[in-house]
C-alpha cells in the first residue's frame, strides 16, 4: 500500500487506561500507509517517553513526534538523551514536540508555568548538546545548569516542533521551530491564519519561511462511526477544550464569545466535574451538541468517508503542509483513507520526509 506522508494520527487517541494498544496501532497505521504517529501526554498512563519507545519498536517507516510534552517536566539532560535515544533508535524518524501546557496544572504541581523567553532557551540547549557542545555556567529563562554535556561527538539533527494556537505563540514557532502543530477545530480561515502567522515569523527569523512544516489537526468522525462516537469525538471534544482554554480557542477563530458565555451558563457546563469527551453520557452529549453552534462543529471533518477526504484536502489548499487526522484510531480511519486515495494528487506530496519534524524540502 502507498505511503501517505502528508497524513498522521494520534497514538491513543483521546482518554486510554491500556496503553499498549499503541503497538497495535503504530503497526496498523503503518500499514495503511500514515506517515507520522503522534503522541500525546497525560500524567497517568501516556508517558511520552515510554510511548515513543513503543511506537519506534511497533513500526520501521512511520514518523513519531511527541506532540506534546513539556520541557518543565524533566531536567533538560534527561529530555535530550530521551530525544537522541529515539532519534538513533528510529534511524532519524523522530522529532521533539513541545508545548506549553496548562497553566493552572503546573500551578498545582508545583512547577513554574511555561513562557516563550523559556521555551527559546530550552530549545537553544537542546540544540547546543545534540552538536556535541557542553552546556557550561548557563542561567537563563529556562533555569541554571552548572554543567550539561552528552558526548562531544554528537552531530545529532532532531526537529524540534512546537504546538501553538495564538498569533503570537504561531510568530514565535515560525522563529524557532522545525515544525508547528496547530489545534483542532481551526477553521480554514483560521489555519489560513495560523499558517500565514509561521511563515511571516520565520521570514522576520531570517529563516526560509517554507523550511517549517505546518500541521493541521483536523478532528476527522465519519458518518461510518455509530452516534455515540460521533457525539464524543466533535460535541464532546469540542466541549472539553473549551472548558480548559475556550477564550483562546474562540479568539483565534473569531467566534462569536457570547456564544461561549452561553455555553459556560448552562446548567449542565458549569461545574462540571471533568472532561466531557471521557466522562459525558449519550444524554449530556447530545445535550452539548444543542448548545454548540452549528458552524463550530463544521470546522472538523464529519459525513461520508468522500466527504471527510475532500475535507483533509481543502487543509492542503488552506495552506497546511500535513494533516493530522485526529481524534480516530487507524481502523477508524480506514474508509476515509480509502477515499482520500482515490482523490489525492500524488505528486503534490512527492518526497515528502518521513520525520514529521521536517519540512517538505528537507531530507527523508
Amino acid at each position: 500500500m502507498d505511503d501517505l506522508p502528508e497524513l498522521g494520527c494520534y497514538g491513543l487517541a483521546g482518554h486510554s487506561g491500556a496503553p499498549r494498544d499503541l503497538l497495535g496501532e503504530v503497526a496498523e497505521a503503518e500499514a495503511m500507509g500514515l506517515g507520522s504517529v503522534f503522541l500525546s501526554e497525560r500524567f497517568n498512563t501516556k508517558d511520552a517517553a515510554v510511548l515513543a519507545g513503543a511506537a519506534a519498536a511497533a513500526g520501521t517507516r512511520i514518523g513519531i513526534a511527541t506532540a506534546a510534552t513539556n520541557h518543565n517536566t524533566r531536567h533538560p539532560l534527561v529530555t535530550a538523551t530521551f530525544a537522541t535515544t529515539m532519534h538513533r533508535m528510529t534511524g532519524g524518524r523522530f522529532a521533539l514536540g513541545l508545548g506549553r501546557g496548562f497553566d493552572m496544572l503546573f500551578d498545582v504541581m508545583g512547577l513554574r508555568r511555561v513562557t516563550q523567553a523559556q521555551l527559546d532557551d530550552f530549545i537553544g540547549m537542546m540544540r547546543r548538546l545534540w552538536r556535541g557542545e557542553a552546556v557550561v555556567g548557563h542561567d537563563g529563562p529556562a533555569g541554571s545548569y552548572p554543567y550539561l554535556s552528552q558526548d562531544s561527538t554528537f552531530r545529532e539533527d532532531i526537529p524540534i516542533m512546537l504546538m501553538a494556537m495564538g498569533e503570537r505563540s504561531l510568530e514565535f514557532a515560525g522563529r524557532v521551530a522545525d515544525g508547528v502543530v496547530l489545534h483542532t477545530f481551526f477553521t480554514d480561515q483560521t489555519l489560513a491564519r495560523a499558517v500565514s502567522s509561521i511563515r511571516r515569523g520565520a521570514a522576520a527569523a531570517g529563516r526560509d519561511p517554507a523550511s517549517v512544516r505546518v500541521w493541521s489537526v483536523l478532528a476527522t468522525v465519519g458518518d461510518h462511526l455509530d452516534e455515540e462516537a460521533r457525539l464524543r469525538k466533535l460535541a464532546g471534544r469540542l466541549a472539553t477544550y473549551l472548558q480548559g482554554y475556550g477564550d483562546l480557542l474562540v479568539r483565534v477563530n473569531r467566534w462569536d464569545p457570547a456564544d461561549l458565555a452561553r455555553f459556560r451558563a448552562d446548567d449542565l457546563v458549569d461545574g462540571y466535574p471533568g472532561a466531557f469527551d471521557a466522562l459525558a453520557t449519550p444524554d449530556e452529549l447530545r445535550h452539548l451538541a444543542g448548545l454548540l453552534p452549528p458552524t463550530w462543529l463544521e470546522a472538523a471533518a464529519t459525513g461520508s468517508p468522500e466527504q471527510c477526504a475532500r475535507r483533509v484536502l481543502a487543509q492542503f489548499d488552506a495552506g497546511a503542509d500535513s494533516v493530522v487526522l485526529h481524534g480516530a484510531t487507524p481502523a477508524e480511519l480506514a474508509p476515509i483513507l480509502d477515499a482520500y486515495r482515490a482523490l489525492r494528487p500524488a505528486d503534490r506530496f512527492e518526497g515528502l520526509p518521513r520525520n514529521p519534524g521536517r519540512a517538505p524540502a528537507g531530507d527523508a
